[in-house]
């Protein structure tokens, strides 16, 4: 490639750009780098007993797998491609290529400048390279280790005989194929299974959990289920008492010498090894017992060899420090699941660790066992706490921009206190604030920070069940019972309707499993206060918008010479007299007092305060093991109750009703409801580099008694980054009506999304996908057809969006970028709403942060 000579003042940057412009054109050849004698690997195809196979698993055995394609396409090799086999001989011809190009850069640089010129050319050239995919070149050796891998591949599924064989195809443009070819031939079957064991108890324990084995007569020989019945005869015999059992002693015998393609195994497991000195002795294995649980709670590497001051005999532990002791006894022992008296089982040691985790008040907890002196089988067990530091303090400071202010700063600080009672509880208090410049509420006095928003909040953890009630046998300590208490505010000054905010909650927590979780939130009370309701029709600007043009439409006089209504007092007076007696015989259709009605129910939900007392259980089952766990689902559901018992305990004791014939508390309506929903997520990982995600969720809140309608921040809305992505959020429904509203909102959601992830080039992410769903309002006050559900006929009116991403993995988080198009809007009219907006106009550009689902 040529390199194009800049202009005497060009940047360093823009040669780069006229390089990169350049190279992209010939880097489409796929072999520019692959040698005369060498092959690209295009294809890799297996052929097994005459059939071609398609399974991922047996691919994945071969050692070279062709450049990665999108859309069949190597991106990654072209990118590759793009960089100079040599970059410093590149930079020097172009360096060197004019007399005196040299020399001009170090006058108008310095040689220095110059020199770093060519670092960063090479550099630039290494990222390339690092980017892209370097070409697959067919390699002798790699095809044998493939042949190898697939032979042992097969015989550790019963084709003991099985053999194989490759074929190099070659083209005339230094591409080729591999195609491998495997004879199993017939599998072997298990046929008899016996047993030697020489230790009675081992004998005794086996017997009794034969049925759970997974070998069976009549079975193909599997390597694996081989591999599954050592690990689950280890696991039973160490949660058995047999502390010095290992995977070691299990071994088995397999016969296979002319007996027609069957099996005969022999399980294998001898007495226990024993090593004193110079010599070695057997003796059968026997059933050993915790003697003793010794515990230290403040132990460090810097004093192992100190002197422990302090000691507590608890319930049969033994507690120790090198300090005076820090924490009540029984906070420590409900973490142990080793117990003093009972056998030694290896699954204690497992609970012990996760328990101690769980606490979060220690680092990882070290725990070992030691023969008992003065009994041959009885151990003692040693398990050393290493606590955190009590007090932990950060702060944070942000700066941003909104649709509410044009610039704002902010700041959260939070203090962890651990081990507040001394039975590790940890208490969080936390503050958060911004401030921020608003043109909306700016006038010649006020100064440059005009809005602001101010909270706080405190959570008190406790690691068991709070409760007047025994729960151990409901909730174990092995499922790491958690009782939390909160409570939070929150103050807006110029920001919608200046929201006041207090929250207080008493919730449970606890995981039957490593893979489920339930949270019962037993109470949490809510309240929301509006101070500047004045403000109402400043902040839903939609509403304003319908209400001006009636009176423009009726002839109303305003008061203002450019016909708009004066907030609030000449709008609220207007929509009073129209829904009244209509003093100035204003000629209002049927449809304006419709619309008027709406507008003022709305403004009188949206405005008004909000007290909630809830109760809610949460029920999740998450099957990933680990973050790199690419086929998993999750399922969530939650049911909230709210108002009920407020509700029975008002009318229990006879309170008097206001006149919309609700009850109140503190002079506030409260709100009575019940939501459900339940969310599904599904991923299935194709290959290494591609993933199919799917999710559904539904929700729906049906108010009653005290209510006719949901309060704002208990409803559902649609659209958004983790959304409906072809919509904004609060842009979508309800229903076809449009999204006329400022915020959209209602009480019953559908969401469906699928969504393919493959992989562009190393860390740069790409997908494809499709939203499906939209929110209607069901049971409540709202009676406009256009946003109700009121039948299955109204899922005509789900709202679709498909688009792509792009996505840049950093590793500890994911920056995204998806473009999504209507494809289905039901605002349209019917015959109209299929690609009548699919296009780039219409387009939403959605920014996140990690994956939508």
């Amino acid at each position: 490639m040529d390199v194009i000579d800049p202009l005497l003042k060009q940047s360093n940057s823009k040669i780069i750009v006229i390089l990169l412009i350049g190279s992209l054109i010939s880097s489409c050849n796929a072999v520019k780098h692959v040698k005369d004698s060498e092959s690209l690997l295009t294809k890799n195809e297996i052929i097994v007993d005459g059939e071609l196979l398609k399974d991922d698993l047996v691919y994945a055995q071969l050692s070279q797998h062709p450049n990665t394609r999108v859309f069949k396409v190597p991106f990654s090799l072209h990118i590759y491609n793009l960089a100079k086999e040599y970059p410093d001989s590149a930079y020097n011809k172009w360096l060197y290529k004019k007399p005196l190009r040299k020399v001009r850069y170090e006058k108008l640089l310095s040689k220095k400048q110059v020199a770093e010129m060519g670092n960063s050319y090479r550099g630039f050239n290494n990222w390339i390279k690092k980017t892209g995919e370097a070409p697959v070149i067919i390699d002798t050796l790699k095809l044998e280790k493939s042949k190898k891998r697939l032979e042992r591949y097969y015989a550790r599924r019963g084709w003991f005989r099985s053999s194989a064989s490759y074929t190099v195809n070659k083209d005339s443009s230094k591409r080729a194929s591999v195609t491998f070819n495997v004879n199993r031939q017939q599998p072997y079957i298990l046929d008899s299974i016996q047993k030697k064991i020489s230790s009675p108890i081992v004998d005794s324990i086996f017997d009794q959990t034969k049925p759970l084995s997974f070998l069976h007569e009549g079975d193909q020989y599997e390597a694996i289920n081989f591999e599954n019945e050592i690990d689950r005869l280890t696991i039973q015999l160490r949660n058995s008492g047999m502390f010095y059992f290992e995977q070691e002693y299990v071994t088995f015998d397999a016969d296979t010498v002319n007996t027609g393609h069957k099996a005969n195994i022999t399980y294998l497991i001898p007495d226990r090894n024993i090593t004193q000195g110079d010599s070695t002795y057997t003796k059968p294995f026997e059933i050993h017992t915790v003697n003793k649980v010794r515990i230290i709670t403040d132990y460090t590497y810097a004093n192992r060899d100190a002197t422990l001051k302090d000691s507590v005999h608890y319930n049969q532990f033994e507690l120790y420090s090198y300090k005076p002791q820090q924490f009540r006894s029984n906070a420590i022992t409900d973490a142990v699941a080793i117990t003093p008296g009972k056998i030694f089982r290896d699954i204690d040691r497992s609970l012990t660790y996760n328990q101690i985790s769980e606490l979060r008040v220690f680092r990882y907890p070290t725990i070992s066992y030691d023969q008992d002196p003065e009994d041959p089988t009885g151990l003692i067990a040693t398990v050393l706490l290493t606590p955190l530091k009590k007090y932990n303090f950060s702060v944070n400071f942000d700066a941003f921009t909104s649709t509410v202010q044009e610039f704002g700063i902010g700041f959260s600080t939070t203090l962890s206190i651990r081990n507040m009672f001394r039975g590790a509880e940890t208490l969080e208090i936390s503050a958060r604030g911004s401030l921020g410049s608003s043109k909306d509420n700016a006038s010649n006095s006020s100064s440059f920070f005009n809005i602001s928003d101010i909270g706080g909040d405190a959570r008190l953890s406790f690691p068991r069940i709070l409760s007047p009630f025994n729960t151990v046998k409901l909730i174990p300590k092995y499922m790491a019972p958690r009782t939390i208490i909160n409570t939070g505010f929150g103050f807006q000054n110029n920001i919608g309707l200046d929201r006041q905010n207090l929250t207080a909650g008493f919730n449970y927590h606890w995981k039957p499993a490593k893979s489920k979780t339930w949270r019962l939130e037993l109470a949490n009370v809510q309240y929301v206060r509006n101070l500047n309701v004045d403000n109402y029709f400043n902040v839903y600007s939609s509403s304003f918008d319908q209400v001006n043009d009636i009176a423009q439409d009726v002839g109303y006089t305003f008061e203002d010479m450019n016909d708009q209504l004066g907030v609030p007092t000449e709008i609220d007076a207007f929509i009073d007299d129209a829904l009244g007696e209509n003093p100035d015989n204003l000629p209002f259709t049927k449809d304006d007092i419709d619309d008027l009605s709406s507008i003022d129910q709305r403004q009188e939900r949206l405005s008004e305060d909000n007290l909630i007392f809830s109760t809610a259980l949460t029920y999740i089952k998450d099957s990933r093991e680990d973050i790199y766990d690419n086929n998993f689902y999750r399922f969530r559901t939650k049911v909230e109750f709210a108002g009920n018992l407020m509700a029975a305990v008002n009318k229990l004791a006879g309170a008097s009703q206001n006149a919309d014939g609700n009850y109140e508390v503190l002079g506030v309506v409260f709100s009575q409801y019940t939501k459900i929903e339940t969310d599904y997520i599904k991923h299935w990982e194709i290959n290494e580099n591609a993933v199919f995600a799917v999710r559904a969720l539904g929700g729906i809140a049906i108010p009653y008694g005290n209510s006719n309608s949901i309060p704002f921040i208990r409803s559902y809305f649609g659209g958004g980054a983790n959304d409906n992505r072809g919509w904004q959020p609060y842009d979508l429904g309800p229903g076809s009506s449009g999204s006329i509203l400022d915020f959209n909102e209602a009480n019953f959601k559908l969401t469906f999304n699928a969504e393919y992830r493959f992989t562009l080039l190393g860390s740069f992410k790409g997908a494809l996908f499709v939203d499906v769903g939209n929110i209607w309002n069901i049971s409540d006050i709202q009676t406009d057809l256009a946003f109700t559900f009121d039948g299955f006929s109204d899922l005509s009116e789900l709202a679709v969006a498909s688009g792509f991403g792009v996505r840049y993995d950093f590793g500890f988080f994911v920056l995204r970028l998806d473009t999504g198009f209507k494809t289905h809007n039901p605002a349209l009219q019917k015959g109209e709403r299929w690609f009548k907006e699919y296009n780039f106009a219409n387009s939403v550009i959605n920014i996140g942060i990690n994956y939508p689902f």
